[in-house]
């Protein structure tokens, strides 16, 4: 448990943010399956990306940790033994609270001629891996959920030969994308995933980087393929992670909720399919500034924000939905907060997916907000913010979900009187020094 107490002055200075956690992921994995050595710089070392070097580590990869002597710069090298260079593990591949872990590796694991079985911890056996289940099985591979309900421990027969696919996704979710394409580079055939949206694309970028025949299309509509064409090995390369903006996010809201805050948060990711927070905040009235603005591979920028007060249109409401939910489906509860603080009502809409998350993040946003004297209203697919009502301290609920205890901490910052943050141990899945950092700047 953690307390936290209104600002008192305002935040000022520059601040780093660790790094991404979804090009980590795919940093250890597609590393794993190249052909040679992978150098990564800008690891997120958080709970979960340390389960994905686990489960790698388990499958027969090395995997150093070391400090470069030059810069002192710590570097991850994985020594990759190419597509069909893992081996059999006795033991079930555990993912703790990881997602992308248990999702992704489920789709190179449906590829493999060992068996395996892979889960997680009482969240992971609670989200829907049907989703995958589903175009794994059309794909030929014997996967199945071992409780029978849809959910993990998940069991895979392997020896199955794999086929390429066209796969419509109902629901754009890079984790189902990047599952198939990462089963289809072992496929016979071309594998495509349409998608209502295009989901965050950072495996097509690092795949075709480590040398995969893949790329997007987007159409007219907006809707989105990924198209991979199998045959080509993957090659060793270097890696430069940049900052999550998922983890930049809580400094942003930090800094346009406390009157007189500037902030410069250095070398984030801006990736488009993942920044829509920064999109969306800008039309509400957020001083939102990219400098540096790279495109080489990922784009990174860095971002200057100062104190805004944020609003509605003429008739004070703002609707947030349709093809903006998947760029910042990790940051709703984020703006949720900051909704509360907004001249205006909010929408949130299009957002079912926050029902399958790390918690059910429309029950316990909603439930967090109204201990803190927020008017808010749950619906089936997202939430209504009446803004602008003052906020008070409260005990908050983690229910062990890290982007819960970190959006509420920085809630704590505008709110009058003690916040409490209890379970806040959870902010270690993605972000372990968040409350450092946050209070060095308080």
């Amino acid at each position: 448990m953690i307390a936290l107490e209104k600002a008192s002055h305002p935040l000022k200075g520059d601040i780093f943010v660790p790094g991404d956690k979804s090009i980590s992921h795919r940093s250890i994995m597609f590393g794993a399956l190249a052909e040679g050595t992978t150098e990564i710089t800008g690891f997120l070392e958080s709970a979960d990306c340390i389960s994905t070097i686990e489960c790698f580590k388990k499958l027969g990869i090395l995997i150093d940790h070391s400090i470069r002597p030059t810069n002192g710069v710590p570097t991850i090298t994985v020594h990759g033994k190419g597509l069909n260079g893992l081996k059999a593990t006795d033991s079930t591949l555990y993912t703790r609270n990881s997602g992308t872990t248990t999702r992704l590796m489920s789709g190179i694991l449906a590829a493999q001629p060992f068996d395996s079985n892979i889960t997680g911890d009482m969240s992971i056996e609670k989200r829907p891996m049907t989703r995958i289940i589903t175009p794994l099985t059309k794909m030929g591979a014997d996967i199945s959920s071992v409780m029978g309900n849809g959910c993990a421990p998940l069991h895979i027969n392997g020896g199955r030969k794999l086929h390429g696919i066209s796969y419509r996704n109902q629901v754009a979710s890079a984790q189902v994308k990047s599952c198939i394409i990462l089963a289809g580079l072992y496929a016979d055939g071309e594998t495509v995933v349409y998608e209502p949206a295009l989901s965050r694309n950072h495996t097509e970028i690092m795949l075709s980087s480590f040398g995969a025949d893949i790329h997007n299309e987007i159409a007219a509509d907006g809707s989105a393929a990924a198209i991979l064409k199998p045959g080509m090995p993957l090659r060793g390369t270097k890696i430069n992670v940049p900052g999550d903006i998922s983890s930049a996010a809580y400094f942003i809201a930090a800094a346009l909720m406390v009157p007189g805050s500037e902030l410069l948060i250095r070398n984030v990711g801006v990736n488009k399919t993942r920044c829509g927070i920064i999109t969306v905040l800008k039309q509400m009235g957020a001083d939102i500034t990219l400098l540096n603005y790279s495109d080489v591979g990922e784009a990174r920028a860095d971002i200057l924000v100062k104190y805004s007060e944020l609003h509605g249109g003429r008739d004070k409401k703002f609707e947030i939905g349709g093809k903006d939910i998947p760029t910042m489906i990790d940051e709703l509860p984020m703006v949720a907060v900051l909704a509360a603080t907004a001249d205006c009502d909010t929408i949130i809409k299009d957002a079912a997916e926050l029902k399958v998350k790390e918690s059910d993040r429309i029950a316990t946003v909603v439930e967090n907000l109204e201990a803190m004297g927020c008017d808010i209203t749950a619906t089936d697919d997202g939430m209504i913010i009446h803004g602008g009502k003052p906020l008070h301290g409260a005990d908050i609920k983690t229910h062990q979900d890290h982007r819960l205890a970190m959006s509420f901490a920085v809630a704590a910052l505008g709110a009058e009187g003690t916040t409490r943050i209890l379970d806040d141990s959870c902010v270690g899945i993605s972000y372990p020094s968040f409350f450092k950092d946050l209070q060095s700047l308080l």
